[in-house]
C-alpha cells in the first residue's frame, strides 16, 4: 500500500493533503497565527498518527472477532525536548466501551491490536528516513 502525505506553506496558506493508493484526501490545518507554517507541530501529528491507528485497527480486529465496540477513546502523549530530539516517554491509553462483551474479551483485543498497530510496530522498530532532491 503506497502512502504519501504533503504539505505546501506559504504566507497564510496551509495545504496538506494525504494520499492511499492514489485516493487523495485534503485535511484542514490552518497556518500559525503569524501567518507562516503550521498551527498543529509535527510531535501532535506523529501522536495523533499512533491513536488513529490503533483505534482503525482495534475496530478492523473486533470486527474479526464479531465484536460490536460501541466506542473507543485513544490518548497518546509523550515528550519532545530540545531542537532535534527525538520524542520519549511515549505512552497511551484506550478506553474501549462493549457493552456485549467482557472486560478480558476487550483486554484481549486490545492487547491484541497493540501487536499489531503498523504505526506502533514502525516507532517499535525503528526505521531509516531519507532525505532525496525534490523533484518538484
Amino acid at each position: 500500500m503506497k502512502i504519501s502525505a504533503s504539505v505546501k506553506s506559504a504566507f497564510q496558506l496551509h495545504e496538506v493533503t494525504v494520499e492511499t493508493e492514489n485516493k487523495v484526501k485534503p485535511i484542514s490545518i490552518s497556518p500559525k497565527p503569524e501567518g507562516f507554517g503550521s498551527s498543529i507541530n509535527g510531535g501532535e501529528l506523529l501522536f495523533l498518527s499512533l491513536a488513529t491507528c490503533f483505534c482503525n485497527d482495534l475496530y478492523r480486529e473486533a470486527s474479526k472477532r464479531n465484536m460490536k465496540i460501541d466506542s473507543v477513546q485513544v490518548i497518546v502523549s509523550g515528550e519532545f525536548g530540545s531542537e532535534g530530539e527525538p520524542a520519549k516517554n511515549i505512552t497511551y491509553e484506550v478506553d474501549v466501551k462493549a457493552n456485549d462483551h467482557s472486560d478480558a474479551e476487550i483486554w484481549d483485543l486490545i492487547k491484541t491490536v497493540d501487536k499489531l498497530a503498523e504505526i506502533h510496530n514502525t516507532l517499535r522498530q525503528g526505521i531509516n528516513v531519507e532525505l532525496k532532491k525534490s523533484r518538484l
